[in-house]
């Protein structure tokens, strides 16, 4: 493929900038559109984003972590909630390890350091908006390592029905409740019952801890689902 080749490829990309200061969102837009991606929008606020982001649909969010109002981890859960096809990319000034965990339990695709360099940024949101999870290899061992100590052996999995376990295998794999309905031969408002009812039994908030609590139990990577995935809410 031709540098401009991949200019063109990159144009169809969209981005959402956050980040508390101008500057910076100043420079990470300028980068992005050197290398050919689309600006949608940008914030400082993470109450703003929340609202924003989903309105605007990019490919991709990548979130600052420290704002005034809030973090982009939690902005990031806010967004895969509202529409699981945006893929959020999340930039810390260190790397912090319960960070780290709480990225992959809101479901971001990737978490960083600030000083991440140009060229590995660019990468990282191409990867991502093609629907790649991109994490430190090492650091993903020690998120699912950490993830399956706290959960393995769960007696609450005991509670579940023999359909919710099959619910709950396909949360695994990352389909929606749409997908998850039509597998199972299911209306996606039954899925999205079933999928209310596990989190419940299980005590868990989000689906990604569900996704998660699946790989705990079987570590084989699951794919992510395509882009052109429907949202579905818990």
């Amino acid at each position: 493929m031709t540098h401009n080749d991949s200019v063109g490829l990159d144009q169809s990309i969209r981005v959402f900038v956050l980040d508390p200061h101008e500057v910076a969102r100043y420079g990470m837009r300028s980068l992005l559109e050197r290398a050919g991606m689309t600006v949608v929008g940008e914030s400082g606020s993470a109450r703003e984003a929340e609202v924003l982001i989903p309105h605007l649909a990019p490919d991709v969010a990548v979130l600052g972590e420290k704002l005034t109002d809030g973090n982009g981890i939690e902005v990031c859960r806010a967004v895969r909630s509202a529409d699981p096809r945006i893929q959020c990319i999340i930039l810390n000034h260190a790397h912090d390890e319960q960070a780290l965990f709480e990225a992959v339990m809101a479901g971001a695709a990737g978490y960083f350091a600030k000083d991440i360099s140009v060229d590995r940024l660019i990468d990282v949101v191409r990867r991502a908006a093609a629907g790649e999870a991109i994490f430190d290899p090492d650091a993903e061992a020690r998120t699912r390592s950490r993830f399956t100590s706290q959960h393995s052996d769960d007696p609450l999995m005991d509670t579940l029905t023999r359909q919710e376990r099959r619910v709950l295998e396909l949360v695994g794999t990352g389909l929606t409740n749409r997908q998850i309905a039509l597998e199972l031969g299911l209306a996606e408002k039954t899925a999205k019952n079933y999928v209310s009812s596990i989190l419940t039994k299980l005590g868990m908030k989000h689906r990604t801890q569900a996704a998660l609590h699946v790989i705990g139990q079987n570590p084989s990577p699951r794919p992510r689902p395509p882009n052109g995935s429907q949202p579905a809410g818990q």
